[in-house]
């Protein structure tokens, strides 16, 4: 099973500001040691980051389970040379059904 990625303060960070230099213990604001010479961002900006990039994580839900469960590279090579395309294209459509966009 695939768990669902979590979007932490140090990922909003550095989305805020790319490459920073910082260290976030334990995911709490209050032990942010931020040490880079860019300003960092307020708790507001980083939880509205944090905000936005978790939707677009859960957006892309769907994507992480079909990949999971699609027929792996061997089995395609498998079913090409096999023949066999009907049915390892029947298997990729059960998962999409499966697993929609959005």
């Amino acid at each position: 099973m695939i768990s669902e990625p979590v979007i932490s303060y140090f990922q909003a960070l550095r989305s805020l500001v790319p490459d920073a230099k910082l260290y976030v213990e334990d995911n709490d604001w209050d032990r942010v040691n931020w040490s880079d010479e860019r300003e960092q961002p307020s708790k507001a900006e980083a939880e509205a980051e944090l905000v936005r990039l978790q939707a677009n994580s859960d957006a892309q839900a769907y994507s992480r389970k079909r990949e999971a469960e699609y027929p792996s590279v061997q089995e395609c090579v498998h079913a090409i040379l096999d023949d066999d395309l009907d049915a390892l294209q029947a298997k990729r459509a059960l998962i999409k059904t499966k697993y929609p966009k959005g």
